[in-house]
């Protein structure tokens, strides 16, 4: 898949300190915590360091409305975090479209995207 090899290859090229951001997207009265928790199991898995933990409570919208999700692209911008470690694809967009642009924004970034667990997306 497309946004592992992206993964790898931005992970490769980081010495040392792999810094990684938790992000889920919930909707409103929705409890991140179970996403959030499913994100961290995989960083403590792989033994990297959680810089960041964050959601929005926008529910399916547009990527490119989401406050917390353009505040962890900054981070990438500024290179205070390699990757964006959502719980599943849904996370960023279950519209293909929308998710291939976030994917190519985050490579441009030189930032990676790891995903906990997959979902079958309709």
């Amino acid at each position: 898949m497309l946004q592992r090899a992206q993964l790898e290859t931005v992970l490769r090229g980081v010495a040392g300190e792999k810094r990684v951001a938790l992000y889920v997207l919930v909707g409103f009265r929705q409890d991140p915590a179970p996403r959030l928790a499913d994100a961290q199991a995989l960083a403590t898995c792989r033994g990297w360091t959680v810089a960041d933990r964050t959601f929005d409570v926008t529910g399916p919208t547009d990527p490119a409305t989401r406050p917390q999700l353009a505040r962890l692209l900054a981070a990438a911008r500024r290179r205070e975090i390699h990757c964006i470690l959502a719980a599943s694809r849904v996370d960023i967009s279950d519209d293909d479209r929308e998710y291939e642009a976030m994917l190519e924004q985050i490579r441009t970034l030189g930032t990676g995207l790891a995903l906990a667990r997959e979902e079958n997306v309709l």
